[in-house]
């Protein structure tokens, strides 16, 4: 892969899209999770998505269940928190596993673009974040506990 638009997701939905659907978009890429202590997280991430979308930006939603199986749901499951508790509009995709041997190939890509810290690749919890340039490559990679607004000045900067 040489950018994140090389590969393809599938949707809550049950959907296949490439993502080179999103090619030229600054974009959002976050691991989530219903039941973590930062899924109230969501709601900054949708008021990024609202009020950058029209200017050439989406989050990308990814559900997992590898920390602390917080996100033991099914797709409609998810698709229904995310809706009925955050009002989540962005796009949100079918869970996957962002380590190990099963591990997205989007995310083996980020993690290998991105590494964490001390060079670490795997990612260490729920709402993990990375941020995309419209050129397809990894401008930034946040932890958890960033906070979607403190991302502000940066999707700017890129948008």
């Amino acid at each position: 892969m040489r950018s994140v638009t090389d590969v393809s997701a599938t949707t809550l939905a049950g959907e296949e899209i490439p993502l080179s659907k999103f090619a030229g978009q600054v974009l959002l890429i976050v691991n989530t999770a219903s039941a973590c202590g930062f899924t109230p997280q969501y709601a900054g991430l949708e008021e990024l998505y609202r009020t950058y979308s029209p200017r050439g930006f989406a989050v990308l939603g990814f559900p997992c269940n590898q920390f602390g199986a917080q996100e033991p749901g099914d797709a409609a499951q998810i698709a229904s928190f995310c809706a009925q508790h955050y009002d989540v509009t962005f796009p949100m995709f079918a869970r996957i596993e962002v380590n190990g041997e099963s591990a997205h190939p989007l995310y083996r890509y980020l993690k290998d673009a991105r590494p964490g810290v001390l060079g670490s690749e795997a990612i260490k919890w729920n709402f993990t974040k990375f941020l995309i340039g419209r050129d397809g490559q990894v401008a930034g990679r946040y932890a958890p506990m960033t906070k979607p607004e403190a991302l502000k000045a940066e999707i700017e900067r890129l948008l």
